[in-house]
């Protein structure tokens, strides 16, 4: 790994080799520019990401060349309704010298892919909680370190509900990010089209390993942070929970439970590292404006009247962050 002589000059690398990765991921990747973006601030803050979009919008495609641009380990799991616990993490088999041993589950990479992740029971759900939370699983009373660097890209289907299990709010508070994967434009879908239908296979090349990953993911962690954007972050985060005196009135009439402190926390962290991949050495308002809505998105709960109204989570976190700017 290439040692730096200070963190301005590994700041200043990182920033160009976040470049290399876009040019790379694009090559196989068309558009979906603010999705990388943000998939890429998930990981290099240590965070999960939740990726929401209709079938057939390459979110599992966009997962596999991100591992492969990053020379990660990947695993892909597709849940299912008959999916067990033991499936995600492993369990205990009989071997031929009469003993037990644990065989690994696909849990056991750098990146793994929860695909459709709503079409599991909760008790297999569940089974990605310690692991996304605390990077080790529990299998027959033992614990198990899974390798870091360590990311769940989860994916979900919008509007196909029939049969699937909706994630509880303490499992979507393990997310960082909620990202909102749309359809590409007309132009970008002819560029789809033209790439994929013929023989042609792009080569991609490793551009980072895991050990300067995790390098990286200190130094994002390192970087200073005024205490007014703090404050902003916070004042955020805390305009979206009703029960407060001071809160909004968009707050009181359309949300019913807003966000913790850990959307606190990411607001921070996901700054950070926005701040460092477009070439700053310190956030301001503008990054956390920039990974709010993919924070709050499925922390902040909408009421019936919200839903009636047709009034979007992501409605009211835009007027929530120009209150908090006020």
């Amino acid at each position: 790994m290439k040692q730096y002589k200070d963190e301005v000059e590994a700041a200043n690398d990182f920033g160009q080799r976040v470049k290399e990765m876009k040019a790379e991921i694009g090559r196989v990747i068309v558009g979906q520019d603010d999705v990388v973006d943000a998939v890429l601030t998930s990981i290099f803050s240590n965070g999960h990401c939740l990726l929401v979009g209709v079938p057939g919008l390459a979110k599992t495609l966009l997962v596999n060349t991100i591992s492969d641009v990053l020379g990660l380990t990947f695993s892909r799991i597709q849940f299912t309704p008959d999916l067990m616990p033991s499936d995600i993490i492993g369990s205990e088999i009989l071997g031929e010298d009469r003993h037990f041993k644990f065989v690994k589950g696909p849990i056991f990479a750098n990146i793994v892919l929860a695909d459709e992740i709503n079409r599991t029971p909760p008790k297999t759900q569940s089974a990605l909680l310690e692991a996304m939370q605390e990077r080790n699983v529990t299998a027959a009373g033992h614990q198990y370190t899974l390798d870091a660097p360590f990311f769940v890209l989860a994916t979900q289907n919008p509007i196909e509900q029939e049969g699937t299990y909706p994630l509880p709010e303490a499992q979507l508070d393990r997310f960082m990010f909620n990202i909102w994967v749309d359809y590409p434009s007309f132009e970008e879908e002819v560029k789809i089209v033209t790439a994929t239908t013929t023989n042609a296979k792009v080569e991609l090349k490793s551009i980072m390993s895991g050990e300067e990953i995790l390098f990286f993911q200190r130094l994002v962690r390192s970087v200073p942070v005024p205490e007014g954007v703090i404050d902003y972050a916070v004042k955020i985060a805390n305009s979206t929970r009703p029960a407060q005196e001071n809160a909004p009135e968009i707050t009181k009439e359309f949300i019913s439970w807003g966000a913790g402190p850990r959307a606190s926390q990411y607001l921070v962290l996901g700054a950070k590292c926005h701040a460092l991949m477009n070439g700053k050495y310190a956030p301001d308002n503008e990054d956390v404006r920039a990974v709010a809505t993919n924070v709050l998105r499925h922390r902040v709960v909408r009421n019936y009247r919200a839903e009636a109204e047709g009034i979007s989570a992501e409605h009211i976190i835009s007027e929530l962050m120009k209150k908090a700017a006020v």
